[in-house]
């Protein structure tokens, strides 16, 4: 009988090859109405002025507040194997990377 529960608790979830590929971000950006939590993923590349949102994700607060949870449990799962995260309020890590990198020249 739990076993049955279980099964009928349990939640298929399917993830495509397209979506399982992932998208690199190396700046989120958030902002929030009463009603829910968007966050813009993008993309900076060195040299360039422009920037494009690469996915944006709209979360309720109450699964907002839950995936920080998660991230933080995360977080400090991966700090406990691999060591601290080196973080731009310690001063390790330079502020939106604008600019970054030798430009190329043809």
């Amino acid at each position: 009988m739990n076993e049955d529960k279980n099964q009928q608790n349990q939640l298929n979830i399917e993830l495509s090859d397209e979506v399982g590929q992932g998208t690199f971000s190396n700046l989120a950006i958030i902002t929030h109405s009463p009603t829910e939590f968007i966050v813009d993923f993008i993309r900076v590349m060195p040299g360039l002025p422009k920037a494009k949102v690469k996915s944006r994700v709209i979360l309720t607060p109450e699964h907002a507040k839950r995936l920080m949870k998660a991230l933080q449990d995360n977080i400090q799962k991966y700090e406990s194997l691999h060591g601290p995260i080196k973080n731009i309020a310690d001063g390790h890590e330079p502020g939106i990377p604008m600019n970054f990198g030798p430009k190329g020249e043809a």
